[in-house]
C-alpha cells in the first residue's frame, strides 16, 4: 500500500497492493538475483578456470622449450665428445702404425745389413784364400750379386782358364 501526491500538492492517489503479491514479487526478485548471481558466478568461475589452464599451458610450453634446448645442447656436447675420442683415437692408431713401420724397416734394414756383412766375410775369407797361393793365371773368378726383399746373394764362380 501506498500514498502518493501530485506535484501540485490537491491530488491524493492512493494505491493498495496485495500483500501477498508483494512478497512473491520481492521472492521473485530474489530468485532472479540469485539466478543471475549464479549464472555470473559460473562465468566468472569458467573464465578463471580458463585463465589458469591458459596460465599452465604458457608454464609447462615454456619448461618444454627449456627441456628441449638443454637435450639439444648436451646432445650437442656428447657428438663433440664422440668427435674429440674419434680423432684422439685415429690421431694413436696413425702414430701407432707409424711406429711399427718404422720398427719394421729398421729390423729390415738391420737383417741386410747383417746379411751383407756375412757375405762381405764370406768374401774376404775367399779372398785371402787365394792370395795363399801362387796360381794366378790357372783360374779367374767372376762373381755378381742379387738383391732380393728377403735375401742377399752373391754367386762366384772359379773359371779356369
Amino acid at each position: 500500500m501506498g500514498i502518493r501526491f501530485c506535484t501540485h500538492g490537491s491530488l491524493i492517489l492512493i494505491i493498495t497492493e496485495d500483500v501477498e503479491e508483494v512478497i512473491e514479487l520481492k521472492k521473485r526478485k530474489k530468485q532472479k538475483f540469485k539466478k543471475s548471481l549464479e549464472t555470473k558466478t559460473k562465468a566468472a568461475s569458467e573464465i578463471q578456470a580458463w585463465w589458469r589452464g591458459t596460465l599452465v599451458r604458457r608454464t609447462l610450453l615454456h619448461a618444454a622449450l627449456r627441456a628441449w634446448i638443454i637435450q639439444r645442447w648436451w646432445r650437442q656436447t656428447l657428438e663433440n665428445l664422440l668427435q674429440k675420442k674419434r680423432r684422439e683415437a685415429l690421431v694413436t692408431y696413425a702414430n701407432t702404425v707409424r711406429a711399427v713401420v718404422k720398427i719394421q724397416s729398421l729390423v729390415r734394414m738391420w737383417r741386410i745389413h747383417w746379411r751383407y756383412c756375412q757375405v762381405l766375410n764370406a768374401i774376404r775369407v775367399i779372398q785371402r784364400h787365394w792370395e795363399c797361393h801362387n796360381c794366378y793365371t790357372c783360374a779367374l773368378l767372376r762373381g755378381h750379386c742379387v738383391v732380393t726383399a728377403t735375401h742377399l746373394q752373391f754367386h762366384i764362380e772359379i773359371i779356369n782358364s
